[in-house]
């Protein structure tokens, strides 16, 4: 069964509504403004509802991001709403993804990060404000081009204190005014 039209639009209105406000809006990621503001984000939804399924939509947008011209397309979000919604299902296919990188040979030309609406980092507890930085509306994987990421952080000199200050800009923030924040407007 594949999702319409419309809930692709819908599933990519609400990410990117999510990237303007959170990640871009309380600066989470100082390097996502530019490719957000030069069209250079490819979003892609993908209606895979097995983790075999998103392997395989996986590897082809890693190898449509590495054959595309940078300028064009910089990175890609694979928004995968119909499948690993279970965190830790999701947190295992993270290394399934690594895989992928090395069995096409991009790795060290790609890499893939992780956000989901229920993110946990390790030794923390679920609702602690500090996940909320890789919260988003549907379990996406976001693909990035290493040189992308190396130039964005040598324009930025405190690239290594940003997840620190996102943690205090969340907790500064509080879960009610995040709530508040991502308010999906009908």
């Amino acid at each position: 069964m594949s999702t319409s039209a419309t809930d692709h639009a819908a599933v990519v209105a609400n990410t990117v509504a999510w990237l303007e406000k959170a990640v871009i809006g309380l600066n989470l990621c100082p390097f996502a403004k530019a490719v957000h503001v030069k069209g250079q984000i490819r979003y892609v939804v993908s209606d895979a509802d097995t983790p075999e399924a998103l392997l395989e939509k996986l590897m082809e947008e890693l190898q449509y991001l590495a054959d595309a011209d940078p300028e064009q397309v910089d990175t890609t979000l694979l928004i995968h709403p119909r499948v690993l919604a279970d965190f830790e299902d999701y947190n295992e296919f993270l290394d399934v993804a690594d895989a992928a990188l090395e069995d096409l040979q991009l790795d060290g030309e790609l890499q893939v990060a992780s956000f989901h609406p229920d993110y946990q980092f390790a030794d923390t507890h679920k609702n602690d404000i500090e996940n909320y930085t890789n919260r988003s509306p549907y379990p996406t994987l976001h693909l990035l081009r290493e040189d992308s990421v190396e130039r964005a952080v040598e324009a930025f000199p405190e690239a290594a204190d940003i997840f620190e200050k996102n943690i205090a800009t969340l907790r500064a923030l509080g879960h009610d005014a995040w709530d508040k924040l991502l308010e999906v407007k009908g």
